[in-house]
């Protein structure tokens, strides 16, 4: 099935937010998947491969977001984005 749709919702956790650093560790990691995928704040949904368009969303901590593939790798996609918000970008990320 090559369109399969995942989505899971996760919440900010940085006390900055998703700001600058974040977002582009957010769209390198998105950018690896066939899938498309969209990060959905509230009532806007954006490009999850676009750096200014996940800027544009202002996640600050403690918000919301839903991120939402479509494609032939999106469960692996959506595991991936979640465990990477989750860890806070702990990986590659000092706050």
């Amino acid at each position: 099935m090559d369109d399969q749709v995942r989505q899971v919702r996760v919440l900010v956790a940085n006390p900055q937010g998703l700001h600058a650093r974040p977002a582009d560790m957010f769209v390198k990691l998105a950018m690896q998947f066939q899938s498309t995928i969209e990060v959905i704040k509230d009532r806007e949904r954006v490009d999850g491969k676009s750096i200014l368009s996940i800027l544009t969303l202002a996640a600050g901590q403690g918000e919301e977001l839903q991120i939402e593939a479509k494609g032939p790798d999106a469960e692996e996609a959506v595991r991936a984005l979640e465990e990477q918000i989750s860890k806070n970008f702990a990986d590659d990320y000092e706050i």
